[in-house]
């Protein structure tokens, strides 16, 4: 993931993490070198429902889509909207590539790399819907800004939504949970927090799919978290 520095929004560091794991298998190598050109985000100019496909489909956007379960299962289940989603870790991007390819997915484009480099293309006040679902807790003091809420992503996310669109929030981590909610009682002015009662955060939201990681978190004995924001 990536930091910004604190208070500003569009001053990207560097990203923290490994970005590739086991070698990629022969079928894997040729999704990112065959399909990988056909549906990856252009390079520069804006990132639109227009540019991306022809039309101005309400448009959402995912940070950091690990396998890219939850990101396939969303467009399949609106074949009308469009979706981006980023992820710097190459093993990653080859298994969502073959959940495009499987679908077939033709409402998907994906960009391997920085997230947050991508969403400042973006217009202001243009997404549907933005996702961060279990991103790394760096859970340690010191560690803290690189977490990606924080003040500056916030004020960015807010930029991107347009008036009444989602923010979703997932983590199984509670000093995550406990830094998420802090930092975002300080944007109340752009984001209501969509929860009356516990079930509103401990249960998944509609149209929710597990991925890979929230059905290990469950094994290994922790609660997801899912918390949902509106942009005012």
């Amino acid at each position: 993931m990536t930091a910004f520095k604190s208070g500003d929004p569009l001053t990207l560091n560097r990203l923290y993490g490994r970005s590739s794991g086991h070698k990629l298998r022969a079928g894997q190598q040729q999704l990112i070198d065959q399909l990988l050109p056909q549906v990856g985000v252009p390079v520069d100019g804006p990132i639109t429902a227009r540019t991306l496909f022809g039309d101005d489909r309400p448009l959402h956007f995912e940070i950091g889509f690990g396998s890219g379960e939850h990101l396939a299962h969303r467009a399949d289940l609106l074949p009308n909207h469009g979706f981006v989603g980023a992820e710097p870790f190459l093993n990653g991007v080859a298994t969502a590539l073959g959940h495009v390819r499987d679908g077939p997915l033709g409402n998907v484009r994906l960009h391997m790399g920085d997230a947050l480099e991508l969403l400042v293309r973006v217009p202001d006040e243009s997404l549907f819907m933005l996702y961060l679902l279990h991103p790394d807790p760096w859970p340690k003091a010191r560690h803290a800004k690189r977490r990606m809420v924080g003040d500056g992503p916030v004020k960015l996310f807010a930029d991107k939504l347009r008036p009444g669109a989602e923010l979703r929030i997932a983590t199984d981590h509670p000093v995550y949970l406990d830094w998420t909610l802090m930092v975002m009682q300080r944007h109340l002015e752009r984001f209501e927090w969509l929860a009356e009662q516990p079930s509103d955060f401990l249960d998944p939201p509609s149209g929710w799919t597990e991925t890979r990681y929230g059905a290990k978190s469950r094994r290994e004995g922790r609660r997801p978290y899912y918390l949902r924001f509106r942009r005012r």
